[in-house]
């Protein structure tokens, strides 16, 4: 049987989340301790919480919703990229060969910081989505919270993932992964007037 790498957040109460945005809440309305047949739960959260994808709609006001995108990009090979040492921006010269993949995953952290919120983290320059893009990568993802530096107003890199009708993952764990090549699926909840959605994403080891 083919390994599996679990590469999503767990959601809990206590999960952090972009400074102002919704926490993550949990609370059981129906309890069988109470006398209910079963337990049903409700939950509140951000439709950017944990592991998640970015639908277009999430920086163009005119785009598509997540429950109107593909989910092709969001299942098939990617490679696992060691980005690590890239500093503030992943730059073209940060890449290695990449030919054959139309998905790429980076990663940014020596350790995902499951629990702290961290503001200074590596995001991708917009000229690396263009070249990505060139070489027919349809989805791009990584371990930090945005593509884009967490200051950034302009979001050239989404702008660029725009232009480039390409998808996006952010908020993925890759603290267990060996670099290279996997099966990678990722798809996210069709939410209508979604701007993203909440992703159980998984590697699987490839045959």
């Amino acid at each position: 049987m083919s390994r599996i790498w679990d590469i999503s957040q767990r959601l809990r109460p206590d999960l952090p989340v972009w400074p102002g945005d919704t926490a993550f809440g949990h609370k059981r309305t129906w309890q069988m301790e109470e006398g209910s047949p079963v337990n049903v739960s409700a939950v509140t959260l951000s439709t950017h919480t944990g592991a998640h994808a970015d639908a277009p709609l999430h920086y163009s006001p005119v785009a598509s919703d997540i429950a109107s995108v593909s989910l092709e990009p969001y299942l098939g090979e990617c490679l696992v990229v060691d980005a690590r040492s890239s500093g503030a921006l992943i730059d073209v010269a940060d890449l290695p060969e990449i030919e054959g993949t139309e998905r790429v995953l980076f990663r940014t952290f020596d350790v995902f910081p499951h629990h702290v919120w961290e503001e200074d983290t590596t995001a991708i320059a917009p000229e690396t989505i263009e070249w990505l893009a060139s070489r027919g990568v349809k989805l791009v993802g990584l371990d930090g919270p945005s593509i884009d530096p967490q200051s950034s107003k302009d979001m050239l890199a989404h702008k660029a993932v725009l232009k480039n009708d390409m998808r996006i993952l952010e908020g993925l764990a890759l603290d267990e992964v060996p670099l290279g090549r996997y099966e990678l699926i990722a798809l996210p909840l069709p939410i209508v007037g979604g701007d993203a959605s909440p992703v159980r994403a998984i590697l699987r080891e490839l045959p």
